[in-house]
């Protein structure tokens, strides 16, 4: 790994990327490392990654403590693999992109991370995922991943956007897709 290289990447961070708003305005979020402090707002952000059908009701929040849930945050930061970044707007946690290498539904091997994205409702549709995840790449090609999966229900609307990233299914079930992207320099 080329410490000076990600030192030059992580300077990026706190850069400001441009979005829309929904009424024509245009403003300004950031993005930055996921830090300790940031944690706890992964629960939050892991329970608002669930897919939930149109019509459907939001489950329990106590879904997250289930173990295939669960293992997404469970002690993030405490593994050396574990990759994340939080994107701000007007200083509010709006959205957070992490990896780690967990047996989790995405799991296609022991050196691929699985990717984790949630952005909270009110703020999807504006670019912030496409940037996030950008950004998420450039680290991660950068600490020396070459690829990362994730799985997908097949009927959730961001199996589209995966593909649109460069994410190609490499496994499907009959409810979901496992997919890989190739992180190429």
């Amino acid at each position: 790994m080329d410490t000076v290289f990600i030192n030059a990447i992580e300077k990026r961070f706190g850069e400001k990327f441009a979005m829309e708003t929904r009424d024509g305005e245009t403003t300004a979020f950031v993005t930055r490392p996921i830090t300790p402090e940031d944690f706890p707002l992964l629960e939050e952000f892991i329970y608002h990654a669930i897919f939930v059908p149109p019509g459907e009701e939001l489950p329990p929040r106590e879904i997250i403590r289930k173990p295939d849930v669960y293992m997404y945050i469970d002690d993030y930061g405490g593994k050396p693999d574990d990759n994340g970044l939080i994107a701000l707007l007007h200083g509010k946690p709006v959205a957070a992109a992490w990896t780690r290498i967990i047996p989790g539904y995405g799991h296609t091997d022991d050196k691929t991370p699985e990717l984790a994205i949630s952005v909270l409702p009110e703020y999807r549709g504006h670019g912030i995922g496409t940037q996030l995840m950008t950004e998420l790449f450039r680290l991660l090609r950068a600490r020396g991943y070459n690829r990362t999966s994730l799985a997908v229900q097949k009927k959730n609307a961001a199996a589209r956007f995966y593909l649109r990233l460069g994410y190609e299914i490499v496994r499907k079930t009959d409810e979901e897709y496992v997919m890989l992207r190739v992180l190429r320099p």
